[in-house]
């Protein structure tokens, strides 16, 4: 299994997380949100104690 890269200019590959939703964990997807504006973001570190 091969996994998409993503590209400057190209269609973001799609993904499914877990996320905090109006407080609780749900599973979601880039592909649940097709056709509306998407913001994301990502903190590798932001949780941990370095």
């Amino acid at each position: 299994m091969s996994e998409e890269i993503a590209r400057v200019g190209k269609k973001a590959p799609d993904f499914k997380a877990n996320a905090y939703v109006d407080g609780g964990f749900e599973k979601v997807s880039l592909s649940s949100h097709a056709g509306k504006w998407v913001v994301l973001c990502f903190y590798p570190g932001d949780f941990t104690f370095v």
